[in-house]
């Protein structure tokens, strides 16, 4: 009996889809379970696999077609229908498409095309032996050879411009998307103060080591400014709240996104009830999910919900920028580099590594004298670690 192969249901706030790469084509044998496409949402890659085993009879939407949750995309017609006796050939055909099932990332994949690896012959690290992206990068490395070095010259000719049109990603049409919407809908401003990290910095010297030897992951930046961030937070609720018609609704938990970049974009996974995270607890699921961000690996469980978003544009040299919000939150931090400068401390000049701090802030329910006073109030906690431990 022939089965429809369909665009699930992902989550509530994905509607649609594009069909990044079809791994099998029309007339392939299919085991039950094979990866048969590639889908491209608005926030994560995934795989559709056969809900049967037989024979893929149809394609209805080939590679970068739109498609929209419940789309029928493809046919496998049962084997037993399509061949009238299993012969000697049919099993033949059936083992070789077993030995061809290969569980990899969609960004695997892309690498491992890009340089020309047989991805059948890569060693998964993921869960289940799942090729990562990282495996891929390991195995181009090693097949890589020296060789005798090769010259192209890409030059033109004088007065000859070139273009090039790349169709954007879902995931980078929807950032555009959403960015638009948010100064459409939000009445934004950003307030700026700066903050003095030798504090921070020798904290982060003293205990590197112990840290690093105990919990196997280092004491960095981001756990010191999600914990400032929530002792703010609760100081000022307003700005961990959203707006849902004529109400507001303040939020008694603490879901702490944290800006990662990918490839295909800027990607927020959420650190769920950050307020009862310790810092190694913080360091290690960031570090967790900064690494399934760039295989492609995130769920859409660790980009849901969030009620605050922080964002780091110090880690590309950023010295000062506006965020722009996370609809629906109403307030984002960002983060800039840390730069030795010449301060006046205790009525002399004296060389600290400063950061620049920005809060965006939706004015429609934070009032400007709230948000520059948790702007303080983070600026207190990061230079005064010994108070975080309070929190």
């Amino acid at each position: 009996m022939p089965a429809n192969v369909v665009v699930p249901e992902v989550g509530e706030s994905i509607v649609d889809a594009r069909v990044a790469k079809w791994l099998k084509k029309e007339g392939d044998a299919v085991n039950v379970g094979d990866a048969l496409v590639e889908l491209e949402t608005d926030k994560i890659d995934l795989e559709i696999a056969a809900p049967q085993g037989g024979v893929l009879k149809t394609i209805a939407h080939g590679d970068g077609a739109d498609v929209k949750v419940g789309d029928v995309i493809g046919v496998i017609e049962d084997s037993v229908a399509a061949t009238p006796a299993a012969t000697e050939t049919d099993f033949s055909v059936e083992a070789s498409a077993k030995a061809e099932k290969t569980r990899a990332t969609p960004a695997a994949r892309n690498v491992a095309q890009q340089n020309e690896v047989d991805i059948k012959q890569v060693r998964g690290s993921g869960e289940a032996g799942r090729v990562m992206k990282r495996d891929v990068e390991a195995a181009a490395k090693v097949e890589t050879k020296p060789a005798t070095p090769v010259r192209e010259d890409r030059r033109t000719p004088d007065g000859d411009r070139t273009e090039e049109r790349v169709r954007m990603s879902k995931r980078r049409a929807t950032i555009a998307r959403r960015l638009i919407e948010a100064q459409s809908t939000a009445a934004m401003l950003t307030t700026f103060n700066e903050v003095d990290m030798t504090g921070v910095m020798a904290v982060r010297e003293r205990h590197k080591q112990a840290f690093k030897e105990r919990h196997g992951v280092n004491l960095g930046l981001t756990s010191f400014f999600v914990k400032a961030t929530v002792g703010a937070l609760r100081e000022f609720p307003r700005i961990n709240a959203e707006i849902q018609g004529d109400e507001m609704v303040l939020k008694h938990y603490y879901d702490i996104g944290v800006a990662v970049g990918a490839k295909e974009g800027l990607v927020v996974p959420v650190l769920r009830d950050a307020d009862r995270m310790s810092f190694a607890q913080i360091e290690k699921k960031v570090r967790e999910l900064a690494k399934a961000a760039e295989d492609g690996t995130l769920s859409l469980a660790d980009l849901k919900g969030g009620t605050f978003t922080i964002t780091n544009g110090g880690v590309f040299g950023s010295l000062m920028s506006t965020p722009i919000l996370n609809p629906p939150q109403v307030g984002i931090l960002g983060l800039h580099a840390i730069k030795d400068r010449p301060m006046a401390v205790d009525k002399q000049v004296a060389i600290r590594p400063m950061m620049y701090t920005a809060l965006t802030y939706d004015h429609r329910i934070v009032d400007g004298s709230e948000a520059v006073q948790f702007l303080v109030r983070v600026k207190q906690l990061v230079e005064d670690p010994g108070a975080l431990l309070l929190e």
